[in-house]
């Protein structure tokens, strides 16, 4: 006979002893003196019963010690980004020494309803692409971090996205830029690379890709340089595959721009390959600068400008929130990596 079939009342009864001594057998060993314990763990086992239902037992309690991370995208893109990868990893790290699982969830599902049931909450990275799950961890009962956004019935942890545009901006514009183009994630509706042209803004309440348009934004205006919506490119992803479409669309043009603001090191990092090829000089004909501060931007040559955003204590902090039931906001640091691509 199977586990599956054997409930505890049964074992009980075929052992000729209480429920409430199987049950401390497997879950409170010193009610019992360790030669009962072990015949009663061994008898159970020959029987193919290995304790008490743990989910039925968790329901009751109303505490599982599983944490549902929400990313925002499909988990096979998710855990292959680095930024994200150093996210999850943070969350692992903090999360090691504690009894909490983590179960990761895809922000391209429709709905929660299939595991809020199972899980003591959400840590939601990044505004999940479906609205109607945004909507769902908006008005749930269970407690909800997010990291990357907010939506404002939570705590969430991020930094300063426009603030650090703005001065990786200033970095990147130097004295003398004359032509920009921005390389923008997420921008509009789209699931090709494409330029903004006419198209409306998508999720300006929520995405971090809009902050750091506006920081972009003001470091041109101070620096007198106006940017068409024609040279605001939308990367549906942070991929190499849309970042080169986009990259080679821009250096393409006549006259070329002199300075590429990117809003992630990976986009970066191909539109610097990009330009190579071309045999174009980094930083003397073009300037392009990151925002991310991920591990290869200081391992290509030229060393990448760029944002550091320390992902893996963002990671760390958001699930430590998530255990102390934070109430509050935080926002953690960035700092500005000096690169080959935008010297200062």
């Amino acid at each position: 006979m199977t586990s599956a079939k054997l409930t505890i009342k049964e074992v009980a009864r075929r052992l000729d002893v209480s429920t409430a001594t199987i049950s401390n057998a497997f879950n409170r060993p010193d009610q019992l003196s360790a030669k009962k314990r072990e015949s009663i763990l061994k008898a159970c086992e020959e029987m193919g019963y290995f304790g008490p239902n743990k989910a039925a037992r968790s329901l009751r309690r109303g505490q599982t010690n599983i944490i549902a991370l929400v990313l925002p995208d499909s988990l096979d893109y998710m855990v292959s980004d680095p930024v994200a990868s150093q996210f999850i990893r943070g969350v692992a790290q903090e999360l090691k020494n504690t009894d909490a699982n983590l179960l990761l969830f895809s922000g391209s599902n429709d709905s929660v309803n299939d595991v809020v049931d199972f899980v003591d909450g959400f840590i939601c990275y990044g505004a999940p692409r479906n609205q109607n799950l945004l909507n769902q961890l908006s008005n749930i009962s269970k407690h909800v971090v997010t990291a990357d956004f907010d939506i404002g019935t939570a705590p969430s942890v991020n930094i300063d996205n426009y603030q650090a545009a703005y001065e990786i901006g200033k970095v990147a514009l130097g004295d003398g830029a004359k032509r920009v183009a921005i390389l923008g994630l997420r921008l509009i509706e789209g699931k090709y690379a494409c330029a903004v042209n006419d198209s409306p803004l998508i999720d300006s309440e929520f995405s971090v890709s809009h902050r750091r348009l506006d920081g972009y934004m003001k470091a041109l205006a101070e620096c007198d340089i106006t940017v068409s919506n024609e040279d605001i490119w939308h990367i549906p992803e942070s991929s190499q595959k849309y970042a080169k479409v986009a990259a080679q669309h821009v250096l393409s043009k006549t006259p070329r721009p002199d300075v590429l603001l990117c809003m992630s090191d990976v986009i970066a990092l191909t539109a610097t390959q990009e330009a190579l090829k071309l045999g174009l000089r980094v930083p003397q004909d073009i300037r392009i600068v990151g925002f991310d501060g991920i591990d290869e931007a200081s391992r290509y040559h030229p060393t990448l400008a760029t944002v550091e955003q320390f992902n893996v204590k963002k990671g760390a902090m958001a699930a430590r929130m998530f255990l102390d039931r934070t109430s509050h906001s935080e926002i953690l640091p960035f700092s500005l990596v000096d690169g080959d691509s935008a010297p200062v």
